[in-house]
């Protein structure tokens, strides 16, 4: 069934390599057989993947030169030279060996980000359903090789040109490659299908000619892969941050240079003053956090099963106020089963059951994924029925919810058989009135309940020529055959997934194409407001207020077509909701890429509509939705939490740099200090506010507004002055030890180490917890290594009388060390005490509508 393993996304293998073919593109025998799964391996392996060329991976080199490129490791080089020039070779030396350490630990970062968006992308890496040894499977588009039979179904992607051998009504969008809206009718027997256009309308099978590079899209494939998608607001805003926190710690160096060279007459001590304060203040945390905590939220959310195709999902999630879904296979399990036959218009004997059983599993397609179709295939397995040579399709289509299939019975006879939506059926059929009642009514008793409901129809047709049938199901003298009745169960969990929804402040309206009875009982099941159901045909006569009106006061649709679910997210949209949307077909994908968050199946769903959303659920369950909103919020969050503590942290380390300025005295912090700290804070960053947990009021606490900022000023300047509350006890401890009979050295390593321990408290403060003991106690292992960690390493560099000078310390008494450790911890304890909130507050939601 599957070719030899690949990683699509190998830059060795990333193009197909151009060669001619040593393959005959016309391999199959037939398009039931396909190639053989050891020939599809030969292929692969001669031919390489179907891919086009892409940017090759971002190999360590190319990542550590930018490294090298940073401002602050540039900083540091140029310390360790000033050191190298005043004749401390030593210094100088431990200086040069940190830029090492910055530079892996950023390595690293870089990488674990790196990692995860390659995860990402192959899990995101389109698929293909092909015919391999005789039998249809669904492989990676990657794996597709010339001569192969790829099945083509309504709302895929084609995975490479080939040539349509078989096919129904099929219509491709090749607006990708002619730019012309309008799809095209393929025809089998020569017409070419290009790989990346769309199916819209159809099904068949065709063989591949070309792939990769050698496709009409890969010859243009060069202009594709010049575009870059747009960065976020979120981007946007840190890079504003980034800008403004840059030309600050510009200022203040060059401010620090010149009055300290100025009032000390010392420009070498001057200029490492200056060097010193730049490192410590440029912000080169923040794009750190976007860029980490995105790609790993990111990867984290795959892990439960919603891969983000778009990083400004995770933006929006939290601000999502109603949450459309559909029903079948989203809020329900999607595996139905035939629960009931009613033969007729009443119910009747076994034979009769089974004729209805069979004719309408042969109104199925002969190849079909379809949930309904696959339940009567089974139902019907246990019946000794003759194979049909099928000559005929009637495809469903907007106006009337009907298909039909036409089947030889020999003698010029054929067999018609149709199912579709009860009232269309019945519309169709030669039935008097009251038998339309009863046979609507019976249906509405079904669909009560929670039975998704079938009406069956037949008609002999004599054809004088082979090929001569009826324009359409209405040009036909049908028959009326029955009902059958699918059950498909609610998926475990729903309930408490939707309580969990209402709780935090998110509507959920239930939009789906079933019978509104039908609906009403799932939507019951599931907890949703089943007070008002509506349906479709109400929509269409309801104008902009009134669908304003409608959208606002019901929870559960029924019979929507998918224009009419575009509809109603404009409606919200306008109402100013953050609209999320779920969908799985074709004409679902002007919904979801209208919605804020479009969320796509991706088991079921068509590659139009995985492609128009913004999230692809891989199991398609409602209860991943509410889960991964949850996750959205936390992730949001979390860098919140991180910018705060990047920004009050500083404070200190700025104002510690700054103090010899106002209070004389030697200098206090130095270049290898500042490295010591950047070793905190960026595994404070990168590893500890990345693996924080949810509050837990997460999910009862009001959306965020759309437009709300990362952070608000009010936010910022409670950061900044919690910095400045930091600043005070350390600079309290540095005048307290000062008056000790204590050496130079001692009084710098007890300030050192009170900046050390406020550093460490400031993590603390700012993780989840509205109680020092929740803070302490909540799981967060990275916290707890990184706190240990910087505190064996402080013990080291102070009492350690090997690397004590290179820090320029001396080991000081233990009592007052251990004072210098915990009026930090004092401090922040109380600050966590008196803070005016801790959990992010739910800011108040504005935003542009478009």
């Amino acid at each position: 069934m599957r070719g030899e393993a690949v990683d699509c996304d190998d830059p060795g293998q990333q193009a197909f390599r151009g060669k001619p073919h040593a393959w005959p593109v016309n391999a199959p025998a037939s398009a039931n057989v396909g190639l053989s799964s050891a020939e599809a391996a030969a292929r692969l392996r001669g031919d390489g993947p179907n891919a086009l060329p892409a940017p090759r991976r971002r190999s360590l080199l190319r990542i550590g030169l930018r490294v090298v490129a940073e401002p602050m490791v540039l900083l540091l080089v140029i310390a360790s030279a000033v050191y190298f020039a005043l004749g401390d070779a030593g210094e100088a030396s431990l200086l040069a060996g940190s830029v090492v350490v910055v530079i892996g630990m950023t390595l690293y970062q870089e990488q674990r980000a790196e990692r995860a968006l390659q995860a990402l992308r192959q899990l995101g890496s389109p698929r293909a359903h092909v015919v391999r040894d005789g039998v249809p499977g669904l492989i990676a588009a990657c794996e597709v090789v010339v001569g192969d039979v790829i099945v083509l179904d309504e709302g895929d992607r084609v995975p490479a040109d080939a040539s349509l051998i078989e096919g129904v009504a099929l219509q491709a969008d090749e607006s990708l490659l002619t730019g012309e809206s309008a799809p095209v009718d393929k025809e089998p027997g020569g017409a070419t299908v290009h790989a990346h256009t769309l199916v819209v309308r159809g099904h068949g099978r065709a063989v591949v000619t070309a792939v990769g590079a050698d496709t009409a899209v890969g010859r243009i494939g060069a202009s594709l892969r010049e575009l870059h998608p747009e960065p976020t607001p979120l981007q946007r805003e840190m890079r504003g941050v980034v800008l403004l926190f840059a030309l600050l710690g510009l200022a203040s160096c060059i401010v620090m240079t010149v009055a300290y060279g100025i009032t000390r007459d010392d420009w070498p001590a001057a200029a490492l003053a200056g060097i010193t304060l730049a490192i410590a203040n440029i912000p080169e945390e923040f794009p750190v956090v976007l860029t980490v905590f995105l790609a790993a939220g990111a990867w984290r959310l795959a892990q439960q099963h919603a891969l983000v195709r778009r990083s400004a999902a995770i933006e929006t999630l939290g601000a999502v106020t109603v949450l459309c879904t559909d029903k079948t296979g989203t809020l329900t399990r999607n595996r139905m089963a035939v629960a009931t036959l009613v033969p007729g218009l009443t119910a009747d004997a076994n034979g009769a059951k089974d004729a209805l059983l069979r004719l309408a599993t042969l109104a199925c397609p002969v190849v079909s994924r379809d949930p309904m179709d696959l339940a009567l295939k089974d139902a019907n397995a246990h019946v000794d029925n003759p194979v049909l040579p099928h000559v005929h399709e009637y495809p469903l289509s907007r106006a009337l919810p009907v298909t039909g299939h036409v089947w030889a019975l020999g003698n010029d006879e054929r067999l018609l058989s149709c199912k579709g939506a009860p009232e269309a059926v019945a519309r169709i059929c030669s039935l008097s009135e009251r038998e339309r009642r009863v046979a609507l009514a019976t249906a509405a008793s079904l669909a009560a309940r929670g039975l998704r409901v079938l009406a069956v129809a037949s008609s002999r047709l004599d054809s004088p020529a082979p090929d001569a049938f009826p324009a359409s199901l209405e040009a036909t003298r049908l028959q009326w055959e029955g009902l059958v009745a699918f059950a498909d169960p609610l998926r475990d969990g729903v309930p408490e997934a939707v309580a969990d929804a209402r709780a935090a402040g998110i509507r959920v309206i239930m939009l789906t194409g079933d019978h509104a009875e039908t609906a009403r009982a799932i939507a019951c099941e599931a907890g949703l407001d089943v007070s008002r159901a509506c349906a479709g045909s109400e929509l269409d006569d309801a104008g902009t207020d009134g669908l304003a009106r409608i959208a606002e006061q019901t929870q559960v649709f029924a019979r929507v077509r998918p224009e009419q679910k575009l509809r109603l997210v404009q409606s919200l949209k306008q109402r100013g909701e953050i609209v999320g949307m779920t969908g799985d077909g074709v004409n679902d994908a002007p919904a979801l890429m209208a919605a804020h968050v479009g969320i796509a199946m991706g088991e079921r769903g068509t590659d139009v509509a995985r492609e128009a959303a913004a999230i692809v659920l891989l199991d398609d369950d409602f209860v991943t939705i509410v889960r991964t909103i949850r996750m959205g919020r936390t992730i949001y969050d979390n860098i919140r939490r991180a910018m705060r503590y990047i920004l009050a942290v500083h404070v200190p380390i700025t104002g510690l740099a700054l103090l010899p300025l106002f209070m004389g005295g030697p200098l206090l912090l130095l270049p290898l200090h500042v490295v010591f700290l950047e070793l905190i804070i960026d595994p404070a960053c990168a590893f500890v506010f990345e693996r924080e947990p949810p509050e837990e009021n997460v999910m009862r606490r009001p959306p965020r507004g759309l437009g709300a900022k990362l952070l608000s000023w009010r936010e910022m300047l409670h950061s900044l002055s919690t910095g400045l509350a930091m600043l005070g006890v350390i600079a309290s401890v540095h005048v307290l030890t000062a008056r000790q009979d204590l050496a130079e050295d001692q009084v710098r390593a007890l300030t050192f180490s009170a900046l050390v321990a406020g550093n460490l408290s400031l993590i603390a403060l700012y993780r989840t917890g509205n109680t020092l003991w929740e803070t302490l106690r909540s799981r967060n292992p990275a916290f707890w290594v990184v706190a240990a960690s910087s505190l064996v390493l402080l013990m080291l560099v102070t009492f350690l009388p090997a690397l004590a000078p290179y820090f320029r310390f001396a080991p000081p008494p233990w009592p007052l060390w251990l004072m210098a450790l915990g009026l930090p911890a004092a401090v922040a304890a109380w600050l966590h005490l008196v803070r005016p909130e801790h959990a992010p507050r739910a800011q108040t939601r504005s935003f542009e509508l478009g």
